[in-house]
């Protein structure tokens, strides 16, 4: 940090700390003024005003010398710190007086924050002074050593100037025979830099031989493995078709077996009922054949079951052979 910026933040410090100071005072009148006015005599209310001025006074004093004296980098003792602080806590204890007496927590903690805002800027102002303080008298040291590094770097350049410029007179020849040989060193650096160049113009392009077959490596590994990828949900895709289909056929399977289930549950039924009573209807009778000839039953057995004639049955059961005729040629021409 340059001192400018010190400055700068030091003239921030003091202004901030005057507005809380300001504002602190401001709102310590407002508030102080009305509970001086409920307790002094009749004809001298117009006091009231004057002990936060004496108080606040004595914080401005407190807070301005305490800022001219950490810039001097001076400290004024124990009797500025219980300055100070009396100051901030009678400051303190005026404020909240008022609400403390009518008993009222939410007034107290309110009224007590300016002055306590007040206190703690004070303090941290003062400390904050004498860490500028400190650093600007750290600077201007560091800033007379470096002037002084400066001078005495200066005094040592000249002196070499004077015996670089002694030797020169007196080893002229020298200087040649070095000239010449700097010379041919200057060449011979100039043969190794061009090698050096071409070297590594060979590695460089080396290095793009070696990148490009790694990216088309890279590439056939990626086009392999996505090849893979897609025989992988290509199978899976397949597996999922076939559980599908056995699946979609197991179910399939069981309706059709549930079907005969009933069906034959139905005919067992129809065939255990017995001869009825009296002549069934005719959608009843084509059911109860229906389930004889599914069971292989005579003619007549199906006629007992019925109530209807044997020719009628007969009948029934040559339609019934008709039906099951092409179903049975169908199912042989699949």
């Amino acid at each position: 940090m340059n001192g400018v910026q010190i400055r700068s933040a030091e003239k921030a410090l003091s202004v901030g700390t005057w507005l809380i100071v300001g504002g602190a005072m401001l709102f310590s009148i407002l508030t102080v003024t009305p509970l001086m006015e409920r307790h002094t005599p009749e004809g001298w209310k117009w006091t009231a005003p004057i002990l936060p001025l004496v108080v606040d006074a004595a914080v401005v004093i407190v807070v301005r010398l305490d800022a001219v004296l950490a810039r001097m980098g001076g400290h004024g003792g124990r009797w500025p710190v219980v300055l100070r602080w009396m100051t901030g806590c009678m400051t303190l204890a005026l404020n909240v007086a008022d609400s403390a007496l009518k008993k009222e927590l939410v007034g107290v903690a309110v009224h007590a924050v300016a002055p306590l805002l007040l206190i703690v800027t004070a303090e941290t102002g003062l400390a904050y002074r004498h860490a500028i303080t400190a650093a600007l008298t750290a600077q201007e040291a560091r800033q007379k050593a470096e002037q002084a590094e400066r001078e005495q770097a200066a005094v040592q350049r000249r002196e070499a100037d004077e015996r670089r410029e002694r030797e020169e007179r007196e080893h002229a020849a020298q200087l040649a025979r070095e000239q010449r040989e700097h010379e041919a060193l200057l060449a011979r650096e100039q043969t190794v830099r061009e090698e050096a160049a071409r070297r590594e113009e060979r590695e460089r392009a080396e290095a793009r031989e070696a990148a490009e077959r790694e990216l088309r490596e890279r590439r056939e590994r990626e086009r392999e493995q996505q090849q893979v990828e897609r025989e992988r949900l290509e199978r899976e895709a397949a597996q999922r078709r076939a559980a599908e289909r056995r699946e979609r056929e197991e179910r399939e399977r069981r309706e059709q077996t549930e079907q005969q289930e009933r069906a034959e549950l139905e005919r067992a039924a129809l065939l255990a009922a017995g001869p009825p009573k009296k002549k069934l209807l005719e959608p009843q009778a084509l059911q109860t054949v229906k389930a004889a000839f599914a069971a292989g039953l005579p003619v007549r057995a199906a006629a007992e079951l019925t109530g209807w004639s044997t020719g009628w049955i007969s009948t029934r059961y040559q339609e019934l052979r008709d039906d099951s005729a092409p179903r049975t040629l169908e199912g042989a021409s699949q």
